[in-house]
């Protein structure tokens, strides 16, 4: 049985990030990707240039017409923008607690844009962070959400995933390529043993939407059964490859997308 996984999210009309690469995502780790949108971004692969929020209200209306209609095996949450919208979110999830959810906390756009609202790091930290079945933070994002320095080795990052996961996730994947090494290494923090991921870094500017891309191809690997340490290892392999064959693509003059069906091209 083909598994259906509902992201809930902002829309990247260049494709890299965003909506369409949750859908490029979860369809190419072999599940049915559904999509509700949390707002309309104008962007390109050089940055963000205006954001037009949905009514919560409705954000909400589209996560109950899913839920109404179709079974949902995983949701993936990323760009929340505001307050209100993270409320109408957490408040339709509360109603499908059965359901794992893979949090993203987009906060920060690849070119330096705000995706998320200052008032809102409470709410998300409040609200959503406590039906979080994985979270899936950057450094900056998990900095951020702690009121904390960036992690700079993995000893810090080993103790600021242990500490959200204290706020309320089931579990945390704390990822670390903002790390200055030659290595990007991640950690994920289950209560149980600590697993580490290691990864070395490929040399390409084409890295937009890679926390998106792995956020939702995490979804689909948890929605298909996979346990998690099997569900972050074969969405990093995913993500490793779509980013490794990223410069095949031709897609802007800025941080390009990765590659998000390499494995079709071939």
């Amino acid at each position: 049985m083909i598994r259906n996984v509902l992201s809930i999210a902002g829309s990247d009309p260049s494709g890299g990030a965003g909506i369409q690469a949750d859908i490029k995502a979860i369809s190419a780790n072999g599940a049915y990707a559904m999509a509700a949108i949390t707002a309309l971004t104008a962007q390109n692969t050089q940055g963000v240039s205006a954001v037009h929020l949905v009514p919560p209200a409705f954000v909400g209306e589209q996560i109950e017409a899913v839920f109404a209609d179709i079974r949902v095996d995983a949701i993936k949450v990323g760009m929340i923008a505001t307050a209100e919208i993270a409320e109408a979110v957490a408040g339709a999830l509360r109603k499908h607690r059965a359901v794992p959810v893979v949090l993203d906390p987009v906060m920060i756009a690849k070119g330096g844009a705000p995706l998320l609202a200052d008032d809102a790091v409470a709410t998300v930290r409040d609200q959503l962070l406590p039906l979080a079945t994985l979270l899936t933070p950057n450094l900056p994002e998990a900095a951020h959400l702690l009121g904390l320095p960036m992690a700079e080795n993995r000893d810090d990052m080993a103790a600021q995933a242990r500490a959200l996961r204290a706020l309320g996730p089931r579990t945390v994947l704390l990822k670390g390529g903002h790390l200055e090494s030659t290595d990007s290494p991640d950690i994920l923090v289950t209560g149980g043993e600590d697993h580490w991921f290691e990864a070395p870094r490929t040399a390409t500017k084409n890295t937009h939407g890679t926390g998106c891309t792995l956020s939702a191809a995490l979804a689909a690997q948890i929605a298909r059964g996979l346990s998690l340490p099997d569900a972050v290892t074969a969405a990093k392999a995913y993500v490793a490859g779509a980013i490794t064959q990223a410069d095949e693509l031709s897609v802007g003059t800025g941080h390009g997308p990765t590659h998000h069906f390499a494995y079709l091209y071939k």
